[in-house]
């Protein structure tokens, strides 16, 4: 479906990183990178003054790191996506920004091919990026919290359906809309209406934080 361009803002303190993911996105076609930035401080400025889709943030950077800079930026009135640029499978900062909001990951080694559709995704809503590496990401980062976390979710996924527990599991493990609905027999359509009333629900952002709280309340495990 043709549309408006997807708003994309990138923030690195390697104008070569920039370099590279502005020439990918904008020879994909249906983006516009509106603005570059290369410090933490600079892209939060950015961010509020040109209001992108989906903000591309490199994790460590000076000035301010791309942990503070997301929480600064997912704290504007009508906030724009945000994906975590990393070169680390596992890092300390990344599992912060996954309590701060951020919608997925990105590694800088992914293939050029794969960038636009990652933050297509993210820009949609319909996926998380990386599957894989975020459920590995998530599934460790839940492994390092306090017991008292797994209480908290169970008590939250108790307002749920049996249905809408059932697409919160699916959605841990880092399946697709359509992944979903071929395991549920039920259109993608329907996928939606479920994932948009669990995390109205639960109050969650987006769905790695959903993701988040189903591995929180071992609903993997299940």
């Amino acid at each position: 479906m043709i549309g408006d361009p997807v708003r994309v803002l990138l923030v690195d303190d390697e104008e070569l990183v920039r370099f590279g993911l502005r020439t990918v996105l904008e020879s994909s076609g249906g983006f516009e990178v509106v603005g570059e930035a290369g410090d933490g401080a600079a892209g939060v400025r950015a961010a509020r003054e040109l209001r992108p889709d989906v903000v591309l943030i490199d994790v460590r950077m000076p000035v301010l790191d791309g942990l503070a800079a997301t929480e600064q930026i997912l704290a504007l009135p009508q906030s724009p996506q945000v994906a975590v640029l990393t070169t680390f499978h596992q890092d300390e900062y990344v599992y912060a920004a996954l309590a701060a909001g951020a919608a997925g990951f990105l590694l800088k080694d992914t293939p050029p091919r794969e960038i636009a559709a990652a933050v297509r995704a993210v820009a949609d809503g319909t996926a998380t990026l990386s599957p894989a590496v975020t459920t590995t990401l998530i599934d460790s980062y839940v492994r390092r919290r306090s017991a008292p976390r797994r209480a908290e979710a169970l008590r939250r996924v108790e307002t749920l359906t049996d249905r809408e527990r059932e697409v919160l599991a699916l959605l841990g493990r880092g399946d697709s809309n359509a992944e979903v609905a071929g395991r549920l027999f039920v259109s993608e359509a329907t996928v939606k209406t479920y994932v948009s009333r669990l995390l109205t629900k639960l109050d969650l952002a987006n769905r790695t934080q959903a993701a988040i709280l189903a591995h929180e309340a071992g609903l993997l495990e299940d």
